[in-house]
Formats: structure tokens, sequence, C-alpha cells
């Protein structure tokens, strides 16, 4: 009383269309050294961002008493805020290179 219509076995009782077997899904290991070097960039991205907001308050003084920002202090801070964006880059895997100290310090346009 089997259903021939349905077309799921051969003659013999075996599948028609078998499938290839699965292999087991092959990864890398886990980058344990990047986890690392992420913890260590995120204590210091975390100390980066307190000085660029010591720099923000010291650019309104600034302002405040010469009527103008500081270009070095400008400068400085661009620099600094580009080394954040490096520093969370390689920690959420948009980018591989190391940065500073591992790897060169930012340079600016």
């Amino acid at each position: 009383m089997s259903d021939a219509s349905s077309g799921n076995t051969a003659g013999n009782g075996s599948p028609s269309n078998p499938l290839p077997p699965v292999a087991a899904a092959q990864h890398p290991p886990y980058p344990i050294i990047r986890l690392l070097y992420a913890f260590g960039y995120g204590l210091i991205a975390w100390l980066v961002i307190h000085i660029l907001f010591a720099l923000a308050v010291i650019q309104f003084v600034l302002l405040a008493i010469n009527g103008r920002v500081n270009e070095e202090v400008k400068s400085f801070a661009l620099a600094l805020l580009q080394y954040e964006w490096e520093l969370l880059a390689f920690m959420t895997f948009v980018r591989d290179e190391h940065p500073f100290p591992v790897g060169p310090f930012p340079r600016h346009a």
C-alpha cells in the first residue's frame, strides 16, 4: 500500500534523488589574539573619547576668551578623532589594520 504517485522512492525503496552528504562546516579557529587586542584598544578608545571631550571644553573656553577657536587644538582634536575611528573600526571588524601603538598614528589631511 505504498503511494507510487508521490515519486519519492524508486522501485527498490531508496530515494530517487539522493542528496550528497553534508560535510561538517569548516571555519577558522576563534581569533583570541584579535579579541585581546580589541579589549586593549577598547580601553584606549575610552581614554581617547574623554580627551576629546576635554578638548571640546577647552575650545569653548578659548572661544569665549579669544572669540575664535585655536587651530592647533582643532588640528590635534581632528587627529584624535581619526584615531578613535581607527580604534573602533578595528574592534568592529571594519578594518584589519592595527591602529596605533601597533600601527602608525593617523595623519589628518
